[in-house]
């Protein structure tokens, strides 16, 4: 019986890229999503080593503040990720005509 690695969780990954790339603080972004002031560099800095993982409503919290999609945050494949991103960035209009290109391609 093969026993089968599960793959890291990608919460850790995605959430510190998405902070550097805003060009935020652990602290700074802690403090934004509600987090006390005193704990949370602490906090996010667990969350990024993946020691603690927050719940679903934190994690919209953070991704509200962060421009990114929740899904984002869990998504383990990086191609699937960086498309969530695109796809977000864009306008309703481009994200329709994506969709209706997709459509097309099943």
């Amino acid at each position: 019986m093969e026993i089968l690695e599960s793959a890291p969780h990608p919460l850790p990954k995605r959430l510190k890229e998405a902070r550097i790339k805003l060009g935020v603080s652990q602290k700074k972004l802690g403090i934004m999503a509600g987090i006390d002031e005193f704990s949370s560099s602490a906090r996010i800095n667990q969350y990024e080593k993946g020691k603690h993982s927050p719940d679903y409503s934190m994690a919209k919290r953070l991704s509200n503040i962060l421009k990114t999609p929740v899904s984002y945050l869990y998504e383990e494949d990086d191609d699937i990720a960086e498309m969530l991103l695109l796809y977000f960035e864009m306008g309703a209009n481009d994200q329709k005509i994506i969709m209706e290109i997709i459509l097309t391609m099943k």
